[in-house]
């Protein structure tokens, strides 16, 4: 029984391992210098990210009520996990700047979307008192993928000459839109487990689907007019809101920021991303044994303070020796976000509204991807384009952590299990 639990809390962190390959190598790195590079498009790769987000925020909600209704996640996962592989590697096909954009639209929608299903099986997987670490355990394998896709995906990207007695491997490098086809088929394949090993526990027989939007905005409706009836809900959707703005927005421009401002070349934005994933993996696995240890809000609070110092860093850096410091920074935090805030999650949320929790907090994080990148680039494009327009964006976003940081606060410590505190 044990052996059984633990491959499949394996295969579910190993979709974590999956997705990453897509969220860095697509979002964070390569796309955005496709659009501004390789194909002259300055800023624009942040209006497909806008738009994807725009339209998960909408729809994001609403699957998760049908997921609760139906007690099912994985065909949802499954079926929105595909859709983004196709269009990944349907990126990989075109030449056009505006087809790129649309798809890598579709794709970061059904990825984004997959993602609350995903989470909403935390719970079904692990027991209450092992939450923080099965959480910890995804987030840390998720980091470990990213290492992977980037290591894979470099020789398509940048070529590879290597010559070690008579074997001489050599592979010319087809430039940043050579990333997305090899992605797509990484994650692919490391979603397999998950989709097969995991199961949805209960799940309702399906003898006429009905999606039941009315009935699915009614109860989002009853949730948030009712919000006294969840204590601590209000304030960590709104701390997390304003907290995610940041983060999102370091998300797609950490790689821009690098080479307009820090003056990186793309070797040295590998080697950067790699380093900064190394120190997630750890964060991640460090993070979840603290949320067991001490509570998912204050674990929480001590990561988003954690993104104060960094952020404040990286926009008054004025040497490389000293950015290089903000990637193992970044990556911790970063790690230990996930961690931290979908324990949270799981400790404010009911058991039958656990799809709807999700969905809600999904709501509010891609809500935030609709604000945080448009409002950094308007700084930016007011300040002429200029150094000081880079890092006046980036110190504003660490403003964003300490009110979001503060609003934490208001979440009242959890009563669902008795947890050691210091």
């Amino acid at each position: 029984m044990k052996s059984g639990k633990n491959v499949t809390i394996f295969s579910w962190s190993l979709y974590d391992f999956a997705n990453t390959t897509f969220s860095m190598n697509i979002t964070t790195l390569y796309f955005p210098l496709w659009v501004k590079e390789t194909k002259g498009g300055g800023l624009i790769y942040i209006l497909p990210f806008f738009i994807s987000m725009l339209l998960v925020s909408v729809t994001l909600p609403v699957m998760g009520v049908i997921s609760d209704r139906y007690r099912r996640r994985i065909p949802f996962l499954v079926l929105f996990t595909l859709l983004c592989i196709l269009f990944t590697g349907l990126m990989g096909t075109v030449d056009s700047l505006v087809l790129g954009l649309l798809f890598y639209a579709i794709a970061n929608f059904c990825y984004q979307s997959g993602m609350v299903f995903y989470n909403a099986l935390l719970p079904e997987i692990s027991a209450k008192g092992e939450i923080g670490r099965v959480s910890g355990y995804g987030v840390s394998l998720g980091y470990v993928g990213t290492v992977v896709g980037l290591l894979m995906v470099w020789p398509f990207v940048n070529g590879l000459n290597i010559k070690v007695g008579l074997i001489h491997l050599q592979m010319e490098g087809g430039g940043c839109e050579a990333a997305f086809i090899p992605t797509a088929i990484l994650f692919f394949i490391f979603s397999l487990p998950c989709f097969f090993l995991v199961r949805d526990k209960m799940p309702l027989p399906i003898k006429k689907f009905e999606l039941g939007i009315n009935e699915a905005f009614r109860k989002l409706k009853n949730t948030l007019t009712n919000t006294k009836r969840y204590p601590g809900l209000l304030p960590f959707l709104i701390a997390i809101f304003i907290s995610l703005n940041a983060i999102n927005t370091i998300i797609i421009s950490m790689a821009i920021y690098s080479k307009e401002i820090i003056h990186f070349s793309n070797a040295d934005l590998t080697r950067f991303f790699i380093i900064s994933t190394v120190f997630a993996i750890f964060g991640s696995f460090v993070v979840g044994f603290v949320t067991d240890r001490i509570g998912p809000k204050r674990t929480l609070s001590f990561v988003l303070l954690g993104w104060v110092g960094t952020i404040s860093l990286a926009a008054l850096s004025v040497t490389r020796s000293t950015f290089w410091i903000v990637g193992p920074l970044a990556g911790w935090c970063l790690g230990g976000t996930w961690v931290a805030a979908r324990a949270l999650i799981v400790e404010l949320a009911p058991a039958e509204k656990m799809g709807e929790f999700f969905g809600l907090a999904g709501l509010v994080g891609k809500s935030s991807a609709i604000f945080g990148p448009p409002i950094w680039g308007l700084i930016i494009w007011a300040l002429g384009f200029s150094e000081l327009g880079y890092r006046r964006a980036t110190l504003f976003l660490a403003v964003l952590i300490i009110l979001g940081l503060v609003i934490l606060q208001k979440v009242p410590e959890p009563r669902k299990r008795g947890q050691a505190t210091f």
